[in-house]
């Protein structure tokens, strides 16, 4: 059955979530703060975690970085009552993988949950290696090197940067972006494709050039640029 820690300081919210969580058909266990959440994440495997950010004792960014060092991969929802746009950059560069500001439907969050899960057990990564100039990119072994050196992509990063390399020379539309890197429909909620997309040019550095802008359209990845 399919684990999923909900962490967040107020009890309501917790009880809420479980509650919705296990009439879909998930397994679930609470954290009331982030340093609760790092030693059942160090005791127990999830597949999925859901993270307040204001709380007691550890934020959960602190928390969701802690939990990385261990495990790199299990996908994670963050919450927050402020939906500033730093909030949104500061998750995706600790390796967020979707945000959600309270207050939130709870059938939104449990089809984010189903999408995310979704797409992290039955992606099948293509066989084979893209190198271009200095950038290597590993579709088997998920990472990204520039000029012999690994880079260190959050798995959205990563399966954004994949998506858009596959399809190469190809205009892809902000919708697309979203339905196919994300899962599901994001509502038009072109800021979290957009934050994305910042934080990967960044990683990229000289090479992010290969991420060309459509204005009013999305973005392509163009080898030759």
């Amino acid at each position: 059955m399919t684990k999923i820690l909900i962490t967040d300081d107020e009890a309501k919210i917790r009880e809420m979530i479980a509650k919705y969580a296990v009439h879909e058909g998930f397994e679930t266990e609470e954290a009331c703060d982030g340093m609760e959440a790092v030693e059942k994440c160090a005791a127990n495997s999830y597949d999925l975690i859901i993270m307040d950010i204001m709380m007691p004792n550890l934020d959960g960014f602190s928390a969701v970085k802690e939990i990385r060092k261990n495990d790199p991969d299990v996908p994670v929802i963050m919450l927050s009552a402020l939906g500033q746009e730093y909030d949104r950059v500061h998750g995706f560069d600790v390796g967020v993988d979707d945000y959600v500001v309270k207050p939130f439907s709870s059938k939104e969050l449990m089809m984010r949950i189903h999408a995310i899960l979704k797409r992290t057990r039955h992606s099948a990564p293509a066989s084979d290696t893209l190198k271009i100039d200095g950038l290597v990119i590993d579709y088997d072994a998920r990472t990204v090197s520039i000029d012999g050196v690994r880079v260190g992509l959050s798995p959205k990063e990563y399966e954004l940067l994949a998506y858009l390399s596959k399809n190469a020379g190809i205009a892809l539309t902000r919708e697309k972006l979203l339905s196919n890197v994300w899962g599901y429909d994001f509502f038009g909620d072109d800021r979290t494709l957009d934050t994305h997309i910042k934080l990967l040019r960044r990683n990229l550095g000289d090479y992010a050039k290969y991420i060309v802008t459509l204005r009013g359209v999305g973005y392509r990845f163009e080898k030759t640029n």
